[in-house]
């Protein structure tokens, strides 16, 4: 049995790289807004038996639950590494022989995308990360089975899990997803989305704050 993770910690606490460009209040509504995006293209999901979301937050457990989708409450976050670890354990002990951790900040992901992933053929022990953008990063993650190494989530996570898996046994495989390598971090990570045109509740969100004429990188106010 295969499952989709998707991790969500308190916005209020998220998205400090943004605070250049983006007041607390704004960073807030776009973490929802990536939210909103994501778990609706996990609710188009078909190649999994489960979609879980983990978090402390309460407005996310709503909406997951509206969704049809199961929760693992969190009464305490310490880091995107121990949710994911903590919530993968309980999930192969409930018999679930592969999980696809998520970002809750890629916004342009599609359904298809994350089927395409699920499909992919692993013989376990293994795993297959999608790099991020910059290629350093770690944006999607399956392993088989799902303890198979520990997470390293943060800089230079992509060379991280690669050396687990190899310290684990495990085959390790890197897939380019585009869709899924962009995360929204920095304002490099905003000017690239907002430069993309795609009509999400992010975008959306983004052009009411009118976040474009704060991005040197854009040149123009996008429209």
């Amino acid at each position: 049995m295969k499952a989709l993770l998707i991790p969500l910690k308190d916005p209020s606490r998220g998205k400090t790289r943004l605070a250049s460009c983006l007041s607390e209040e704004e960073r807030q509504a776009l973490t929802w807004a990536m939210f909103e995006d994501v778990t609706e293209a996990a609710a188009g999901v078909t190649q999994c038996e489960a979609i879980v979301i983990v978090s402390s937050y309460a407005p996310a457990i709503h909406r997951a639950r509206l969704l049809g989708f199961d929760v693992i409450v969190e009464e305490h976050q310490f880091s995107e590494s121990e949710s994911v670890d903590s919530a993968s354990a309980a999930l192969a002990a409930k018999g679930f022989d592969a999980v696809m951790r998520l970002p809750a900040d890629v916004p342009l992901v599609r359904s298809d995308d994350i089927d395409e992933l699920l499909t992919r053929e692993l013989s376990a022990p293994a795993a297959l990360l999608v790099a991020s953008r910059e290629g350093t990063g770690t944006n999607a993650i399956i392993r088989t089975p799902p303890t198979v190494f520990p997470s390293r989530f943060g800089p230079n996570s992509l060379a991280l899990h690669t050396k687990e898996a190899a310290k684990a046994g495990a085959q390790c495989l890197v897939a380019n997803y585009p869709r899924l390598a962009l995360d929204i971090d920095d304002a490099s990570d905003l000017a690239a989305f907002l430069e993309s045109g795609e009509r999400t509740r992010t975008f959306h969100a983004l052009s009411k704050m009118n976040a474009a004429s704060r991005l040197p990188e854009l040149g123009k106010t996008a429209q």
